[in-house]
């Protein structure tokens, strides 16, 4: 399958996927003991489903199968080896919940209104430091306050929301700087 037909499905596909996993869960909580031959059954049913609905090929129902096999095979060994959780696999916490919700009311309200509340807080922003997304900046390194994720700018640009976790606010990344005293 080449990347513009794996690029076509991705509508499909997501929603396929997570069918899939539905399908997976609700059949491994039928059985009575979890192995992988039980996992391989519960994957192959879900994929035989999928494929039974007509919405794609024998061989995209085959690569969305392989591809949920892979992730939950490794969520088990990663359990196996941590004994941590689903949470600590996902890496996923409160903050990028609320960055989503955050998102998601800002979509709904005044954008003339949160600009003028955004110039505000840069204008009287203590430290002068920091970079807000939509800002211009030189050439340099920018890292995410949120995530830590690096930005790297090449020319005179302006700052791009966080590509790891949607933040705003970034630092400037000097090495050597302030000196340090030997």
């Amino acid at each position: 399958m080449t990347e513009s037909e794996r690029n076509h499905l991705s509508g499909k596909a997501l929603e396929a996927y997570d069918r899939m996993l539905e399908r997976v869960q609700s059949g491994l909580r039928q059985v009575q003991q979890t192995s992988l031959k039980t996992l391989d059954q519960e994957i192959q049913d879900a994929v035989e489903f999928e494929y039974e609905l007509e919405e794609m090929t024998r061989e995209e129902a085959d690569l969305l199968g392989a591809y949920l096999k892979r992730d939950l095979e490794h969520l088990l060994h990663f359990v196996d080896e941590t004994g941590e959780g689903l949470k600590e696999w996902l890496q996923l916490d409160m903050s990028l919940l609320e960055h989503q919700l955050t998102d998601s009311l800002l979509s709904v309200a005044d954008q003339t209104l949160i600009d003028n509340l955004e110039l505000r807080q840069k204008l009287e922003n203590e430290d002068a430091g920091h970079y807000i997304s939509g800002e211009v900046a030189t050439a340099g390194m920018f890292r995410c306050l949120n995530c830590g994720h690096m930005r790297c700018l090449t020319a005179t640009s302006h700052l791009e929301t966080c590509e790891a976790c949607g933040s705003h606010y970034y630092e400037r990344v000097t090495s050597r700087w302030p000196r340090k005293e030997s």
